[in-house]
């Protein structure tokens, strides 16, 4: 796979199919986990991992996997390493994994995961698969720190709070912009305004850029035509 292939599955995964934008999989993580950036981005990369390996697992085994049990021998293959990060994260960053508490097994669930198998990973080469599953783990992460990075800093007035989470050391408070924030956006309806306006701004900024390519054709002259 060429180093252009490569990029455009990764423009692929990151905006044009979006698993949390575009496809609206996997949002219960997605939702119930970005009350901070911290959180997302250890979710995030957590279900990077899986997702990558997964795709290419499944992609190097298809042959021999019949039809028949095809899903069940997927969620087995993403259980088996859900439970490989699940115990590295346990072991090198204990702050994180209580803090995620059951969203990291429940990775196993993650309708993305499973899709890209079924949809991606079971019909191309590893190269490809994975490609397309750090493309779409990367897009996934995104999505999981923009929204945590909103949340927090309009329901906690901070930004990359409880770095500590991450590193295992001292508590560090990250940046401090107040002394509290509108509690709402913290909440689970917070979840779902972010949601909705990071989905919102993403058909804004798609149309106007249909809008200009469309405006950019030659011979078009920009008014309408009359009958």
């Amino acid at each position: 796979m060429t180093p252009a292939g490569w990029l455009e599955q990764l423009k692929v995964g990151l905006w044009r199919d979006n698993p949390g934008l575009v496809q609206l999989l996997g949002l219960c993580p997605l939702l119930a986990v970005t009350t901070s950036a911290v959180n997302g981005f250890g979710l995030g990369i957590a279900t990077l991992a899986v997702l990558t390996a997964s795709n290419a697992l499944v992609s190097a085994t298809r042959r021999w996997i019949y039809r028949e049990v095809r899903i069940p021998t997927y969620v087995l293959i993403i259980a088996s390493l859900v439970t490989c990060v699940e115990l590295l994260m346990k072991a090198w960053v204990p702050g994180l994994d209580r803090s995620l508490g059951i969203f990291i097994p429940l990775i196993v669930t993650n309708c993305a995961i499973v899709a890209r198998a079924e949809v991606y990973a079971s019909r191309h080469g590893v190269r490809k698969s994975l490609a397309d599953g750090l493309g779409m783990g990367l897009g996934f992460t995104a999505l999981l720190v923009a929204i945590g990075l909103f949340r927090e800093l309009i329901g906690s007035a901070t930004l990359f709070g409880r770095l500590d989470l991450l590193t295992g050391g001292e508590p560090l408070p990250g940046l401090v912009l107040a002394d509290g924030g509108w509690l709402l956006a913290i909440l689970p309806p917070g979840a779902f305004f972010a949601l909705a306006l990071a989905v919102a701004g993403k058909n804004v900024i798609d149309r106007r850029r249909q809008q200009r390519l469309r405006d950019a054709m030659p011979g078009r002259t920009g008014v309408a035509g009359t009958r």
